[in-house]
């Protein structure tokens, strides 16, 4: 009998039923497999999650644990602790400048010893740090300021004082109200130019074994007059940032005592009648001083 196009024979139906399985099979399986291998990368992802959380809270704690120990002047046991909470959360800044701190306070200023010369270092390397994640931060740029200002006395080096007024520099750009590094400008002008005037003095006394120029005489000429070509600009900034620095707090004495200070390096710039009274503003200013602190002292003990 011929066989129409509509019917199938029982093998054709059964292959067509067991082909529709197998497809449906490799479906479910498929299927099955995907959500196998989602359910694994959630896992992985919150296991993730679970050790990065765990390291970050780690971290909290050894900072917390540095802190104490960095107050009780376990200065050695303080760094590791933020030296290791740091590596379990580089964004724990916090951990990054109180290493930073940490090796600022171990370093010995004008011991010129290797380890104390490495120690320094270490601090500036690692307030950098701090400027590479935050380059606002103004605890790191007065950190680096203050170490390569220790760093630059012994032996003297008017680089290191050179790199030490940028930061100062930059933290008056950032916050131009604050007073401090005004304040530290005004210092750094005046300890390179109390050293050239030495080192001026010390140069004329050697070729001059018969007439000695002691500090508090008036220059030679001739050495007067090298001296205020080389350091009258540096003299009359270090003045500037110092009146700055009281303009912004008025009894800031120790900014008035370096202002009279530096006066002291103006009147080694000038003839014998300037002289007096340029040495007069100076000796006013620390007269001012006293008072100053005077006036604090007497409000801190009624209070």
């Amino acid at each position: 009998m011929e066989r129409g196009p509509s019917h199938q024979t029982w093998g054709e139906s059964q292959k067509e039923q067991d082909g529709s399985f197998v497809m449906n099979a490799q479906r479910k399986i498929h299927s099955h497999s995907t959500a196998a291998r989602v359910v694994g990368l959630l896992a992985l992802v919150v296991t993730l999650f679970g050790v990065a959380g765990c390291s970050k809270l780690k971290a909290r704690d050894l900072l917390n644990k540095g802190v104490a120990s960095f107050k009780n002047g376990q200065y050695d046991a303080s760094i590791e602790d933020f030296k290791q909470a740091k590596d379990l959360d580089p964004s724990l800044l916090n951990a990054r400048l109180y290493l930073a701190t940490a090796y600022a306070t171990e370093y010995i200023p004008g011991a010129p010893s290797d380890d104390n010369v490495r120690v320094g270092q270490q601090a500036v390397t690692e307030f950098q740090d701090v400027l590479s994640v935050d380059p606002k931060n103004l605890s790191a740029l007065d950190g680096i300021g203050s170490i390569l200002y220790n760093m630059a006395g012994t032996p003297f080096d008017p680089e290191k004082y050179n790199e030490s007024k940028k930061y100062h520099q930059k933290h008056i750009e950032l916050a131009p109200s604050d007073p401090e590094p005004y304040y530290w400008l005004g210092v750094i002008d005046w300890t390179l130019a109390y050293r050239g005037n030495a080192e001026a003095r010390q140069a004329y006394n050697l070729q001059s074994p018969k007439k000695q120029v002691k500090e508090a005489d008036p220059l030679p000429d001739k050495v007067r007059e090298q001296f205020t070509q080389q350091y009258s600009q540096l003299i009359d900034e270090g003045l500037m940032m110092l009146q700055k620095a009281t303009e912004l707090r008025p009894d800031y004495a120790d900014a008035v005592a370096y202002q009279s200070l530096l006066l002291r390096q103006k009147a080694d710039m000038s003839d014998n009648a300037t002289r007096a009274s340029i040495e007069k503003q100076a000796d006013d200013l620390l007269d001012k001083v006293k008072e100053i602190k005077q006036r604090i002292a007497e409000k801190e003990s009624k209070s």
